[in-house]
This record gives structure tokens, sequence and C-alpha cells, in this order.
């Protein structure tokens, strides 16, 4: 057991076990133990699993980035304030500023980032259980949690349009280049139009704006560049799992963006567009108020001062 399996372990011993779980499920209802399909479904199976616990992490992203958005004009009156100062004192100022204005708030510009950072530690465990799955089959690496020698002996002889699980881009062969090849486009395409679909519909143009949205702009094509790239090296069936887990996340997105969009997004006017077809009047005003009753951040170090009958009524003249 080398360092990376000695540090994964715990997680290991985790996915192993749902796996195992998820397998003796779909060979009780009667489909083959040795079955490819059977423990793609089983991966799949996994992954639902994984992205049902992140729901509440999903769910903090989602206010994270409504925060961001009505934090907007608080980020610009600061970035006007040190417009044209380069030198490094009022660089540092404002840099503290920013991160006491996140603080305040509870939000961060990289909780979007959140649910991926969490996944990595599962990505590989399963890498490393697939990976030692051959040794584990013969004996050499002992079970990991459920993963029994049966099990691995079974998984080893299951196959894809005879392609294994453990199979890599890398492998000799045309049909494991093309499988493989095949869903890591998918993978990288699926990455790349979630990111996308959440900058071009949910946010305001206010929001797009912000100079701190290039380093979201970068991470669209990045991200889906390193993950198509070290693609190549991940076995079948962490690429069955990645894929799941993309189409996972573009069905939820599409569903909070469609029914509960950012304010001033352009999702924001299509669902008031739809209300309105179907005799529905909501006027864009109120939404918006609404929303910023509900979730606007309170500005750090200010506080609403009371206003007496008297001055009210000087206002009102």
């Amino acid at each position: 057991m080398d360092w990376m399996d000695k540090l994964l372990y715990p997680l290991q011993w985790v996915v192993a076990w749902i796996l195992a779980i998820f397998h003796e499920i779909f060979t009780a209802i009667g489909l083959p133990a040795d079955s490819g399909w059977t423990w793609v479904l089983s991966i799949a199976g996994l992954t639902v699993v994984i992205r049902a616990l992140l729901i509440p992490l999903f769910v903090y992203q989602i206010k994270s980035q409504r925060k961001m958005q009505l934090l907007q004009p608080e980020i610009q009156r600061l970035q006007a304030k040190y417009k044209g100062k380069k030198d490094q004192y009022s660089r540092q100022a404002m840099a503290e500023e920013q991160m006491a204005l996140f603080r305040d708030n509870k939000t961060s510009p990289w909780a979007s980032c959140l649910p991926l950072l969490v996944q990595m530690p599962i990505f590989f465990s399963l890498f490393r259980v697939i990976h030692n799955m051959p040794k584990v089959a013969d004996g050499s690496v002992g079970a990991i949690g459920g993963f029994t020698q049966q099990l691995a002996i079974q998984a080893e002889n299951s196959s894809i349009f005879g392609i294994h699980l453990s199979a890599v881009f890398t492998d000799d062969g045309f049909a494991v280049k093309l499988l493989t090849g095949v869903l890591i486009v998918v993978m990288a395409a699926t990455m790349f139009i979630t990111q996308k679909q959440m900058m071009a519909k949910n946010m305001s143009e206010s929001a797009m704006a912000n100079p701190m949205m290039q380093s979201q702009k970068m991470l669209l094509y990045v991200m889906p560049l390193v993950f198509g790239i070290g693609g190549i090296y991940f076995p079948l069936g962490v690429l069955i799992y990645w894929l799941v887990s993309n189409t996972w996340t573009m069905a939820q997105q599409h569903m909070v963006i469609r029914n509960m969009p950012a304010p001033g997004s352009k999702a924001e006017k299509e669902m008031l567009e739809r209300k309105a077809r179907k005799g529905k009047t909501v006027k864009q005003e109120e939404i918006k108020s609404q929303t910023a009753v509900e979730e606007a951040p309170k500005k750090s170090g200010q506080r609403q001062q009371p206003v007496s009958k008297n001055r009210k009524k000087n206002k009102k003249r």
C-alpha cells in the first residue's frame, strides 16, 4: 500500500462499501454479477449517493452566489475608492476591505468551487479502488471495505463492449481508445456547458462586469481542459462516475436557474416572461425587492439611524 492509498484509505473503504452494496442490490434483482453493466449501475448508484450528500453544500453555493451579486454595488464602490492607486499599501488595504466585506456577509467568490473541491478526494478514492482492483483480485492486496477478492474477480471479468472497467485511454486497442476518448470529450463538454450556463444565464450584468469574474471565466476553460487532458489516465469506471456526476450537476443547476434565478439575471427575465404568458402578473421590481430584503447583506460597520416622526414629515414636505 503506497502513501496515497494510506492517505485515502478511510474514503476508499466507504466508496468500496457503497459499490459493494449497490452491486449486491442489482444482482439480487436478477442482473449478472460479472456483467459490466451491473458495475456501471453500481458506479451510478455511488454517484447519486455522493451527490445527494452534497446537496446542502450546493444550497450554500447558490446562497453565496446570490450574496455575491447583491454585494456588487459595495464592491464597485470599493474599487472606485482605490481606482488609480497602484502602490502596495493601497492594494493591500483594498484586499483587506474586500475580505472583510466577504467575511461579514458570510460569502466568498470561490464558493462556486466548493462542490468540485469536496468531490476530488472521493474521485481519487474511486480511482484508487479501480486501479487496485486487479491486485485485490489476485490477492496481492487485501480487501478494501466490502470490496472483497470475489467481487474484485467479478469486476475484473466484467466488460462494456469488451472493455474492462480498469482500462484507460493509453491502453492498446482501438475500441478502448474510442470508448474512453468519447467519454473524455463528453465529460469535458458537460463541465464546460454547466459553467457556461451559470455565467450566461444566472448572473447580472454588474456581476459579470466585476474584475473578479475574470478568474471565474478563466476556470470556465481551464477546468474542462485539465480534466480532458488528465482523463486519458482515468480508468473507464472513473470516467463513468464523472460523467454521471456532471449530468447530475447540469440537471440540478438547470432546475435552480429556471425556478430560482438570481436577481437581475437573464434567467430571471425569462422566468417573468413565462409567468406573464401564463397570465400571472409579476413585477420584476417586486421580485428584486423581496429578494433583497430576504438576502441583502448587512454592510460592515454601518447601522440604520432612527428617524423621528418630525424628520419624516419634513422629508415628505
